[in-house]
This record gives C-alpha cells, structure tokens and sequence, in this order.
C-alpha cells in the first residue's frame, strides 16, 4: 500500500486530518519533525504527503523542495489557511500536487479525501504504467 505521511506543527490538524484519512482506510503516519517527514520520504515509506504551512523551524516553502529533491514523484498535498499568496506561488511552482484549506465543517473534509484519492490513483497508475513498460 501506498504510504501516506501528514506532517504538521499543530497537533489538533494532525490529529484531525489521520481521524479522517484512517477512516478513508488508509495507512496513515504523522509527525511534526521535519527530520522524520524526509526520512520517510527517503525510505520510500511515504509516496504522499499532507503538509502544513510550518514543521519545526521550517516553513512549507522550505520544506517542499527539499522533499521534492528526496523523490520527484512525491505527491505533496499542500494544508494551509494563512499562507501569504508568495509562498503559495513558490510552493506550487516547486511542484505541489494540491492546495487545500483546513476543513473547518465536517462538509470540507470531503475535500480532502477526494485530493487524497486522486494522488493515490495517480501514483498507482504511473508505477503500472512503469511495469507494463518493462516487461
């Protein structure tokens, strides 16, 4: 199974965006180190990534390039609220699969499931597509 990694400061949306995506049946891992969020996108353990707008002293925008140089392939999906409209812009052009806003209604988090399972396929068909192309 494709692992999913939420990496963010703040306890209560960490918490919040694992109940949700647990539910959705997914293996779900959570951290607020930026240590262990780039060692899990190292080991291959995390091939999706919902992150927040800061983790340790580093913000999304520091963060997302050096994910991005641990795996291109990463797809980073982007939980920011407050972000000011520059970061926003470099992080989408260092390649984030998605922006979305924290849920704030129960109506939101379908939001986040969908992005969710749109990175999942997506994933899943380019590594098929990768086998079908070697053999």
């Amino acid at each position: 199974m494709l692992g999913l990694l939420i990496a963010d400061k703040d306890a209560a949306t960490r918490k919040q965006m694992a109940n949700l995506l647990i539910e959705a049946g997914y293996d779900v891992t959570v951290t607020d180190s930026a240590a262990k969020a780039i060692n899990g996108v190292l080991k291959r353990t995390a091939r999706v990534v919902l992150l927040g707008t800061e983790l340790d002293e580093l913000t999304s925008a520091e963060m997302v390039p050096l994910l991005k140089q641990c795996n291109r392939k990463l797809m980073i999906i982007l939980i920011a609220d407050d972000a000011p409209l520059p970061m926003i812009r470099k992080v989408r052009k260092e390649g984030i699969f998605y922006h979305a806003l924290r849920p704030a209604e129960p109506e939101d988090e379908e939001e986040i499931r969908q992005v969710v399972k749109c990175a999942m396929e997506t994933l899943t068909r380019a590594d098929y597509a990768r086998k079908a192309h070697t053999n």
